[in-house]
């Protein structure tokens, strides 16, 4: 029986936050005026949260800053680092005397460690993903160098909204290990250690072979591994594309430049200077000659404002491609909840795979039992070769046998059962959540690609606006 469609209009309220160690009065405070009469269930069920949840109402989160540090690691060998510092504050208090603020620093590792343990304790939920650690998908002009300053600014912006997607998140904002992750600097990872999570983790072995040995795989969750993939495989090729279109368009602005410097050619260099635009790479310094406009007293002036024109124009492109960037990180972003939806699907298949695999363990029990009953023997067994060899068992042993076979069957229904009810509740819960992802995955990606189409009109409008500039140069010539 499928689960009945969640109700994705109502309004899941955290319950009160239970922090496992001491923290600083700032979020606390916030976080615990409103905590009495707030619904606290374990599992949400049918309900999903809007944005304008409970802790992005009453808390600003951001991630400020990232420094560059050295240090020691577990294998006591020097490295060098990124640190990021975490702010919280209460929004109520912004704009008064008394801002409650908790700060601290974290390193990336402590970023993955939050996530791996979010994967492991809510297996039924797509976990945000954090922004990629190297570059991927560069073009030319970008550096892979995970310490680039620039790719260190995209990352912290990456962390940033990877914060903020756990804080808008129903189930995950109320976890107490994300409360310390804002507000405990100290002894957090000892916190997480101590959870026992690492115990809890499903192999990879164990998954790859459920994946393959399930015999009735839900069909929902088929169908959504492999729209995962295709999302993965579509958006990959999106941002090769625009890996692609980015290097040629840097080149084609960037040899507007040499127009500006044909403009300003000087007197005897008119054949060194187009010789040397027709040869000129698409970007990079042009030859150093004298200006075109000083040999000429009527077009000077036009020529020399043309030439400034066209100078920024080709200079234009840098501030253009950065903005770029971030609508590509945006699209990476969604290219890595691809294998967060895989991960939800990996688990169902493990559960259905144990399901099937106790099923099939009390059926056997129950064949054993009935044989052993009615002294017949239906199918082939080590068991049956042995009577027959060394003869029939006694009724006393028979009876033994019987009884032990009854208890095991006994406590078999009874996993048999929560088995179900466990997988039921998964299946619920996790359709629920991806309900969930599936609008705000539709509503990022409008809202990102309508901003693209936006800015590629208005790069448009510039180019077609220096183009009139130099018309009105020339036509006052």
């Amino acid at each position: 029986m499928e689960p009945a469609t969640p109700d994705l209009g109502r309004l899941l309220q955290p319950s009160p936050l239970e922090p496992l160690g001491h923290t600083d009065a700032g979020l606390e405070a916030v976080v615990d005026e409103d905590a009495e009469g707030v619904r606290d269930e374990d599992v949400p069920g049918d309900q999903t949260m809007t944005e304008n949840n409970f802790w992005l109402k009453k808390i600003e989160i951001s991630v400020s800053e990232a420094e560059k540090r050295t240090g020691r690691n577990a294998m006591n060998m020097q490295e060098t680092y990124t640190a990021y510092l975490i702010e919280t504050r209460s929004v109520e208090h912004i704009d008064g005397p008394s801002v409650l603020t908790d700060s601290l620093w974290r390193r990336y590792s402590e970023f993955e460690l939050l996530r791996n343990y979010l994967l492991v304790y809510y297996p039924h939920v797509v976990v945000p993903p954090l922004p990629e650690k190297r570059a991927e998908f560069v073009w030319h002009k970008l550096s892979a160098d995970n310490m680039d300053p620039d790719f260190v600014e995209r990352r912290r912006i990456g962390l940033e909204n990877f914060l903020l997607r756990i804080a808008s998140h129903p189930i995950l904002c109320r976890d107490k290990i994300f409360y310390l992750f804002l507000t405990q600097e100290g002894n957090w990872k000892e916190t997480v250690y101590e959870t026992g999570f690492q115990l809890k983790a499903d192999s990879r072995l164990k998954a790859l072979n459920a994946t393959f040995r399930v015999k009735n795989p839900d069909k929902r969750f088929t169908e959504l591994k492999h729209y995962s993939d295709e999302l993965q495989s579509v958006i990959s090729h999106l941002l090769r594309v625009r890996a692609r279109v980015a290097d040629r368009l840097y080149g084609v602005y960037k040899v507007h430049g040499n127009y500006g410097r044909v403009f300003r050619e000087g007197k005897g260099k008119k054949h060194q200077c187009v010789i040397a635009f027709l040869h000129a790479p698409y970007w990079g310094p042009g030859p150093q000659l004298s200006e075109w406009s000083a040999i000429e007293k009527e077009m000077g002036d036009g020529l020399q404002s043309a030439g400034h024109h066209m100078d920024v124009y080709a200079s234009s492109i840098d501030d253009i491609l950065e903005d770029e960037e971030h609508y590509a990180d945006q699209l990476k972003e969604y290219l890595f909840y691809a294998e967060a939806l895989r991960a939800v699907c990996r688990k169902h298949e493990l559960m259905q795979y144990d399901l099937e695999m106790a099923a099939q363990d009390l059926a056997s029990k129950k064949q054993q039992c009935e044989e052993l009953a009615t002294g017949t023997v239906r199918t082939f067994s080590l068991k049956g070769m042995t009577t027959k060899l060394f003869g029939q068992e006694t009724p006393e042993q028979r009876e033994a046998r019987i009884k032990v076979l009854e208890e095991q069957i006994s406590e078999g229904e009874q996993q048999l059962k929560s088995k179900n009810l466990e997988g039921r509740e998964f299946v619920k819960n996790a359709w629920a959540d991806i309900e969930r992802f599936k609008e705000q995955k539709n509503r990022d990606l409008k809202e990102a690609l309508i901003s693209y189409a936006v800015m590629q009109i208005s790069m448009c409008k510039k180019g077609i606006q220096v183009w009139t500039n130099a018309k009105e140069c020339f036509s006052k010539m």
